[in-house]
């Protein structure tokens, strides 16, 4: 089975081409195309995403990309005539009525429309939310617009499944594409959720099926980090920035005790749920006070920030394991990308004796991938191809 797996739920335009293959060692997944745009320079300006300037940009950068993901793919096709017929002239039009909104994206859509044949793809996975409804929309109408050009199945995807499922992948070696086994995971699972806008606990009794046990009351992870960044002067997005400066006064100071302590917000709340903006109040209060705010100061604001961060997300986590008794923990989100968590999780993992799933870092961002592999972990678990659906900002699990 082959699926183009389409995302735009924030500020990176993914396109990206997938096909699996049952064999006796399980399903293996090979990335026939992958093809990603960051926007993140054009937003540095602002110090976060301007949702209708990412939406501008994956207007202007769908159809390259997916030429561009199509060629990769050994997909892409010339047709021998260019001339339309007359079903592809009234498709034409309800291309254009789907897309009157989205500047040159028609235009762009059907001059590659014109000059290729319908590509031997099984189904389109298109990400409808959660994320900016903006942005989102562009993607929504861009799938279906392939799907009246091309006859294609669509599956409405998650964001936030997207993020769960992408870390069953395990990377097997292979001379050409990149290929992934596709593991079975182990049933309850508890799966942290956490990201520039999200800050979640799911339980997971079955396949795809979600109960959010924990969220955030405020602030998510990644966007205290991304506003204690700013504070401190660092450029956006400054989670890495954070984080590398941590480290370094880790190695340091291994032994320094913070001038700097900061509050661990609901650690010792009876719920699941969490709180960042208390903490991201914290450090500007903290800086506030501090007359010559020095690169040394900021390393060692940053490393209790991180700790602070730390503390809280692994004691939640232990808490929902002691609680709901899972098999297996995975992580998800562009904040999985952390170096630090990632190491503070898998002990817990271990005391626990739970199986950990963690994305690859480069799929832990947002990318086309994740949205592929859920339209396929959908389909095969039979959910129905639509064309009844709408960009949802909101969207839950």
């Amino acid at each position: 089975m082959r699926i183009l797996g389409i995302e735009t739920s924030c500020d990176e335009t993914g396109v990206c081409i997938i096909e699996t293959k049952e064999t006796e060692n399980g399903v293996v997944l090979t990335v026939l195309g992958n093809q990603l745009y960051s926007q993140i320079k054009l937003h540095e300006q602002y110090g976060g995403v301007f949702p209708m300037m990412a939406k501008r940009e994956h207007a202007k950068n769908l159809v390259p990309l997916l030429e561009k993901c199509l060629d990769e793919a050994l997909l892409l096709k010339s047709k021998d005539d260019f001339h339309l017929i007359i079903n592809e002239e009234e498709e034409n039009k309800k291309i254009k009525e789907i897309l009157a909104r989205e500047g040159e994206l028609f235009n762009d859509l059907i001059k590659l429309l014109e000059k290729i044949e319908r590509p031997d793809i099984d189904a389109i996975a298109v990400t409808n939310g959660p994320g900016l409804e903006p942005a989102l929309w562009v993607g929504v109408v861009f799938a279906k617009a392939l799907n009246i050009a091309w006859g294609i199945p669509m599956i409405p995807t998650n964001h936030m499944e997207g993020h769960i499922v992408v870390s069953s992948l395990d990377k097997i070696e292979s001379k050409d594409k990149p290929q992934f086994l596709i593991r079975e995971t182990k049933y309850p699972a508890l799966a942290l959720l956490i990201s520039g806008g999200h800050t979640q606990l799911v339980l997971i009794k079955e396949n795809l099926k979600y109960e959010i046990i924990g969220n955030t009351c405020d602030d998510a992870v990644g966007e205290a980090f991304d506003k204690v960044a700013r504070m401190l002067g660092l450029p956006y997005p400054g989670g890495k920035i954070i984080s590398d400066l941590a480290e370094k006064e880790r190695i340091e100071f291994p032994n320094k005790k913070t001038s700097y302590p900061l509050p661990r917000p609901m650690i010792h709340s009876k719920d699941l749920n969490f709180s960042f903006s208390g903490l991201k109040t914290a450090v500007l209060y903290t800086l506030k006070k501090i007359n010559n705010v020095t690169d040394q100061i900021k390393q060692e604001v940053a490393l209790e920030f991180e700790s602070a961060v730390l503390d809280v997300l692994t004691s939640k986590v232990s808490q929902a394991v002691e609680e709901y008794n899972p098999q297996t923990l995975i992580i998800g989100g562009g904040v999985s990308a952390n170096p630090k968590i990632r190491a503070e999780l898998t002990k817990v993992c271990e005391k626990y004796g739970l199986e950990f799933l963690v994305p690859e870092v480069t799929a832990s961002t947002d990318n086309a991938l994740m949205i592929a592999v859920a339209g396929y972990m959908n389909i095969a678990a039979g959910k129905q191809d639509t064309t009844d659906f709408k960009a949802n900002g909101n969207l839950s699990l």
